[in-house]
């Protein structure tokens, strides 16, 4: 299976619009906030906002039943739902991130998955990357990780209406350190 999502992100880069030395990413969920993904992936650029274009809605869980992961909880991912929507960030990055990123998505461990989705924006619609779940089951989020997802939509003025329903996602209410003590390091 590992063999396919190789083949699989291959494909989906070659056909996104990409040049010889950047490709666009958009983001969702953690990746939202400027400071956390550009902990692994410095070359990430601020493009623009934008929504998906297919039928997709938000959703917070894991890659399988009772895993531990960095976040302590559900983290985001996409599934297809008619009338679903989703906004996030059109990122620009360097073709010499893209490995990182694969990394930071657990493509490599079969977590997520790259594919290729179709993002409206102000300036018409976008060609990215970005990832979906693999084994998806719902978990709530960690409140730390619901905070750097609505902090990210802040920082970039997602719209106010999906704003509000960001914080209206219940978490597990787990209490510890998580990589958001190393992202407030950044911010500050």
């Amino acid at each position: 299976m590992i063999g396919n999502l190789a083949h699989i992100a291959r494909f989906c880069l070659g056909n996104m619009a990409a040049t010889a030395d950047h490709f666009m990413y958009f983001a969702f969920g953690s990746n939202l906030l400027k400071e956390r993904l550009q902990l692994a992936n410095p070359s990430a650029i601020f493009h623009c906002t934008g929504r998906l274009k297919q039928d997709y809605t938000l959703n917070f869980g894991l890659w399988g039943e009772h895993i531990d992961n960095r976040w302590h909880g559900g983290v985001a991912t996409i599934e297809q739902k008619e009338g679903g929507e989703v906004w996030g960030v059109v990122w620009r990055m360097s073709n010499d991130h893209l490995a990182s990123l694969d990394q930071q998505e657990g493509v490599d461990m079969g977590m997520y998955f790259p594919l290729e989705v179709t993002v409206e924006t102000d300036n018409g619609a976008l060609l990215c990357r970005t990832y979906q779940m693999n084994r998806f089951h719902a978990c709530p989020p960690s409140p730390q990780y619901k905070q750097v997802v609505c902090l990210g939509a802040q920082q970039n003025g997602l719209p106010v209406q999906y704003m509000r329903r960001l914080e209206e996602v219940q978490t597990n209410n787990y209490s510890g350190p998580s990589i958001l003590d190393k992202i407030s390091q950044v911010i500050k």
